[in-house]
């Protein structure tokens, strides 16, 4: 399905042409079309042209398996609030069709292959510099993951994988499809609350909090603020500021997780530098930079859930849509306790009061 009124891909860079210097995400909502239709607008583009855009498969099993040999590249994954970058080569790689895995110190990824349906390698000439990338996108045509090459890239590593991805199709538009309405939120007055403080009491593992939200028909925000303050609990909308100079502050290693609807990205270690510009605030270290859009935080919780090694504690960030945008740790591994400097970080937030935050 495709927008009635969507503009032509000429209409597209001519306004584009009109509009440089905006992003090139908000340039696309500006124009009310989806930044994969934007991208596509570049395909066929002359040798000589700035911008150069190649229709490639989304094919995430050939993308992982060729990906080491990129050598270090800085992948992207952001949603609606929060940009999240990070700097290294990929190291492991597994291939999944339901959710596959890059696992590295500084590229870790967890990507649900069936949202990635459109891909594109990009080509954008600066002056004497040429900037390459491989961009790829679900249905709606919104961004799933980036990497973006760097000075000591492979680029005839790159240049062989583009040519393996390489469609013969090179129009350029591309089919999105409308995103679909959000699903009616539970009655939580009907919920049994006892039996569901039962089952959270009863986790062992964090991977089991998203079958105890659909076996009791809850999204993620409801559960928290209907299993009570032992688990989880409502602090101030500065904390996310305020733990993160903590952690830098202690030197503490947090992670940071950010997804999009095809892939979580998530940073592990010590942070150092942090700045406010603006509404934005910044991790701006050498291999890992944040962005996060601190206007767009509705409300942030301390949560809490059992695991065999013992408690595990989150601080979880949501937007006015009660949607969880970006999540952070204690850096932890399989068969550890959570670390205690980061359970008294969390611990020590500013609290909402409790008649507020029911």
């Amino acid at each position: 399905m495709t927008t009635p009124d969507k503009p032509y891909p000429e209409q597209i860079l001519a306004a584009r042409a009109e509009n440089p210097k905006m992003r090139e995400r908000d340039f696309a909502l500006h124009l009310g079309i989806s930044e994969a239709d934007f991208v596509a607008a570049h395909c066929g583009a002359g040798t000589d042209a700035a911008f150069i855009a190649k229709r490639i498969r989304a094919d995430v099993e050939t993308l992982l398996k060729r990906a080491p040999e990129l050598g270090e590249v800085m992948v992207l994954t952001r949603n609606e609030s929060v940009v999240h970058e990070k700097i290294g080569p990929f190291e492991k790689t597994e291939y999944h069709p339901h959710a596959s895995l890059a696992l590295g110190r500084q590229i870790d990824l967890r990507i649900f292959p069936k949202h990635w349906v459109h891909g594109f390698a990009v080509q954008k000439r600066d002056g004497e510099d040429i900037r390459r990338s491989l961009q790829f996108f679900d249905a709606t045509g919104e961004a799933v993951h980036k990497i973006h090459l760097r000075s000591g890239s492979n680029v005839a590593a790159y240049d062989a994988l583009v040519a393996e991805l390489l469609l013969d199709d090179q129009s350029p538009s591309v089919t999105t499809e409308p995103a679909t309405p959000k699903a009616d939120k539970a009655d939580m007055s009907l919920i049994d609350l006892e039996g569901f403080r039962a089952r959270w009491k009863g986790l062992t593992d964090v991977h089991q909090f998203v079958g105890l939200l659909r076996d009791f028909g809850l999204d993620r925000h409801q559960a928290i603020k209907l299993i009570g303050q032992d688990f989880a609990w409502q602090v101030d909308r500065s904390s996310v500021e305020a733990m993160m100079k903590n952690a830098v502050n202690e030197q503490m290693p947090i992670m940071c997780f950010v997804g999009s609807r095809g892939c979580i990205q998530i940073h592990t270690g010590v942070i150092h530098d942090i700045k406010m510009m603006g509404p934005w605030l910044n991790v701006l270290d050498p291999t890992f930079h944040m962005h996060l859009r601190t206007d767009h935080i509705a409300d942030v919780w301390v949560v809490r859930k059992p695991t065999k090694d013992g408690l595990v504690t989150s601080l979880e960030v949501y937007n006015a849509d009660g949607e969880l945008f970006v999540q952070f740790f204690g850096e932890r591994h399989e068969g550890e306790e959570e670390l205690a400097g980061w359970r008294m970080i969390t611990e020590n937030l500013p609290r909402v009061a409790q008649s507020t935050a029911a």
